[in-house]
């Protein structure tokens, strides 16, 4: 029996595939605080409920929009 392993979070580059975005959109939103991060060493990390915060954020911004 095999255990998958979860990620617990996720790098930069692996977050701008999640979302189909490029990576230079994907920073600067990381570094713009849009999409919360935290520094460990000199890599940025990502947890996967800060992901979803922002893709719930960006969904509510759009349903304001276009009521």
């Amino acid at each position: 029996m095999t255990t998958a392993i979860t990620p617990k979070w996720h790098t930069t580059a692996e977050v701008a595939e999640m979302l189909g975005f490029g990576l230079s959109k994907t920073k600067a939103l990381v570094l713009s605080g849009e999409i919360r991060s935290v520094k460990v060493g000199r890599n940025r990390r990502i947890l996967p409920a800060w992901v979803d915060e922002y893709v719930n954020r960006c969904a509510a911004e759009a349903e304001r929009w276009a009521a």
